[in-house]
């Protein structure tokens, strides 16, 4: 009837066939070196799994649930109705089982018939070396429940990385910025800057310029899908004193003097220009 095949008489979903669980997510927060290096760790997470009393069946141990005799297992209920054009067939959600194709007449007391329960689960999860922030981790089969001794959904772990007081971090890469003085500048020096994984020893040329960068190779993120790990880049800023007394003041009129520069008897003249030649890009 073509009626039948416009109002309703496509293919029926089978309200007791096995139906995959629902995918659950959970936001998982950590330190900056525990991205770099990796961690482990326990998650509580809520979540429905099977009733353990009725095993899924909703029904009170020792009986089990009865074929709804109004939609004879179908979930749906047939209105017919004969008109000057034909024969039109409505489909509804049955009313007496609400859809389920079954009726409980001895409901589980302790899912209360609904076949699954909610509880809290510990997970222990394993965070790779070298995850960046948004990062997914998917764990297979620890989501909601499925229905109908159908498979359980799938847990994914959002990773939210803190950022670092000294580090910032772009790819692989590590950037950090370290103070020098105007003295260690001119006539070079040997720092011992901080890494992820301790202090290293490096080497200040003399001339060095404010916002010089240095790379620290392999002081960087190991790489999460490959061999080896990014590097450290090093911005050397040049302080300007602020607090002179007038031994160090004398010298640096004198060192101007020597270079050329006339200070006008406006001692800050000289260093105001210091600053704007240390501090442009």
């Amino acid at each position: 009837d073509i009626f039948d095949m416009f109002f309703g008489g496509g293919r029926r979903r089978n309200p007791n066939a096995p139906r995959q669980g629902a995918d659950l997510q959970f936001n998982l927060s950590i330190e900056f070196k525990e991205a770099v290096f990796g961690k482990e760790e326990d998650i509580e997470i809520p979540r429905t799994e099977t009733c353990e009393t009725c095993h899924g069946s909703g029904a009170r141990p020792g009986t089990k649930p009865e074929t709804c005799a109004v939609c004879h297992g179908t979930g749906q209920q047939e209105v017919v109705q004969n008109t000057p054009f034909g024969r039109i067939v409505n489909r509804r959600v049955c009313q007496n089982c609400h859809g389920q194709g079954k009726i409980i007449n001895q409901k589980c007391p302790t899912c209360h018939g609904s076949g699954q329960v909610k509880k809290r689960k510990k997970i222990h999860v394993k965070i790779p070396a070298g995850i960046d922030e948004g990062a997914k981790l998917r764990i297979s089969g620890e989501g909601e429940a499925g229905v109908n001794g159908g498979p359980p959904g799938d847990l994914f772990i959002v990773i939210h990385v803190k950022p670092h007081e000294f580090f910032e971090r772009e790819g692989d890469d590590i950037y950090c910025e370290v103070p020098i003085t105007f003295a260690q500048a001119a006539l070079g020096d040997e720092l011992e800057v901080p890494t992820l994984d301790g202090r290293v020893k490096l080497k200040i040329p003399p001339g060095t310029q404010t916002d010089t960068f240095f790379r620290l190779r392999n002081k960087g993120v190991p790489r999460l899908r490959g061999y080896g790990q990014g590097d450290q880049h090093v911005k050397v800023v040049v302080v300007t004193p602020t607090r002179l007394n007038e031994r160090q003041k004398d010298l640096l009129r004198e060192f101007a003097k020597m270079g050329g520069e006339e200070t006008h008897g406006e001692e800050a003249g000289f260093f105001e220009r210091m600053k704007r030649a240390f501090s442009r890009d």
